[in-house]
Parts: C-alpha cells; structure tokens; sequence
C-alpha cells in the first residue's frame, strides 16, 4: 500500500480530541488498511512502517497491533518484541543508507498508540522532532522503503510483507 503524496500533520493537541473511547487510533486504521502506509514489516504482533512525517530519509515506525498508549503498559514479551523488529530495521537501515548511528525514540505524544521511531541519524540533532517533514513525496518514500525491505530479505528475515 502506498501513502498519499502529501499527508499535513495535525498537531497533538488537535489530534487528541479525535480519539474518543474506543475510536480506534490512526495507526490502528493503517494497520487495518483503511488508510494507505509503506509497509516493510508485518507480523502476528506488530507492523512497521515509514513515517510520513520523517525527521530523517529512511524514518521508520514500529507499532503493535494491539492498541496500548504507553509503552511502559505493554507486555513485556510485546515490548521485547517490538524492540527486536526495531532493531532487525535498524540494521537494514544501515546498510541501505549508511548513516552514522540509527536512533530510537520512543515519546508517544502525536498518537496515542505506542510506536517506535527507528531513524537513520549522522548527529545528534537528527534526532528532534523539529526536523519532522510537514510532508513527504510519496516516490521518495517508497524508495527510502524498498531500499530497507531489501536489506531485511538480504539479511534472510520474512518481513511478511510483498513489495
């Protein structure tokens, strides 16, 4: 499934209101296939992603399927999984970009759904939120989750997705 060519963000404080008890959240309607995303990893437990608001070129999410706002709520074999899938991403992030460091930034303020940000950085600053792309072209994203899928298969792992 592909993204829009360009999505705006809302602001957290604009998107808070739109998740209701028992609404389902925005990643939860992705992971369903209401609304479009770039996947490039889908198991029993959780999806990843690409951001489309990305700080940095290769921006990936890794979310869990079950809907849990804080991370310090989930399961601690989901949170180990979840960190797992992020860190088989983050190596495939290396080396389709050759960045520096991969980061991870868990703060869960824009969607009420725990998610990962696995991001490929070159210093320090990569890693704030301000550098966040109001919008993204969908070639480019696309490509940025090729490039990664291909890693991921390279690397033997069945990312249970088809690109």
């Amino acid at each position: 499934m592909a993204c829009p060519a360009r999505v705006m963000s809302p602001s957290f404080e604009s998107m808070r209101p739109l998740y209701g008890v028992g609404m389902p959240t925005i990643f939860t309607r992705i992971i369903n296939g209401e609304i479009p995303g770039t996947f490039i990893w889908r198991d029993d437990k959780c999806v990843s992603f690409m951001s489309i608001n990305p700080m940095s070129h290769g921006h990936a999410l890794v979310i869990p399927i079950s809907e849990v706002d804080h991370w310090v709520d989930l399961e601690p074999a989901l949170a180990r999984h979840l960190f797992d899938i992020a860190h088989r991403i983050a190596k495939a992030q290396q080396a389709a970009f050759s960045p520096e460091r991969v980061g991870l930034i868990i703060a869960g303020y824009e969607v009420p759904h725990t998610h990962l940000h696995v991001l490929p950085t070159n210093e320090m600053s990569d890693l704030s939120f301000s550098n966040a792309a109001s919008s993204v072209d969908r070639d480019e994203l696309e490509r940025a989750a090729d490039a990664i899928h291909q890693q991921l298969i390279a690397h033997g792992e069945d990312t249970g997705v088809i690109r």
